[in-house]
């Protein structure tokens, strides 16, 4: 398939009846991440510290394909804004043919009536925001279920 770098922005939001610093951790911490991430594509991890100002990247243990993103704004338990820089094969290795390079996302994180609100806002390639549109949603019940 060939990818053409059109990119659609897509916007999910949650309620979760637990403290934000909870739902933080549910996204980040290793084991979590990877069940959560691993919705949308099967034994996603990360490699790399989440820093600002470091790289951080994602891959699929299934296929070896991943992005490497800039960690360009952390605000612990509240903000992360991901710009993502590369495309990725081979577990990280090598550059592929450009399909998320330039694209960001954004999670937020609100505490608000007796629970935290996860917003989301991502760009998703074109060819791919019905499929993403599903998982993701099933990948932030998960989040919710893991913070709860």
């Amino acid at each position: 398939m060939r990818y053409t770098n059109t990119m659609k922005e897509l916007q999910l939001s949650v309620h979760i009846n637990a403290p934000k610093e909870k739902v933080w951790n549910a996204l980040w911490e290793d084991q979590s991440f990877r069940e959560w991430a691993g919705i949308i594509d099967p034994g996603t991890y990360t490699v790399g510290e989440l820093i600002e100002g470091n790289e951080i990247q994602f891959i699929s243990a299934e296929n070896g394909y991943g992005v490497t993103s800039l960690v360009e704004k952390l605000i612990p338990n509240e903000y992360l804004l991901l710009r993502h820089s590369a495309d990725t094969q081979d577990t990280g290795t090598r550059e592929r043919e450009k399909q998320w390079a330039g694209g960001s996302e954004q999670y937020s994180l609100a505490e608000e009536q007796g629970g935290t609100t996860l917003s989301v806002v991502f760009d998703v390639p074109a060819e791919l925001e019905e499929l993403l549109k599903v998982s993701y949603h099933k990948a932030f019940e998960k989040v919710k279920e893991l913070a709860e």
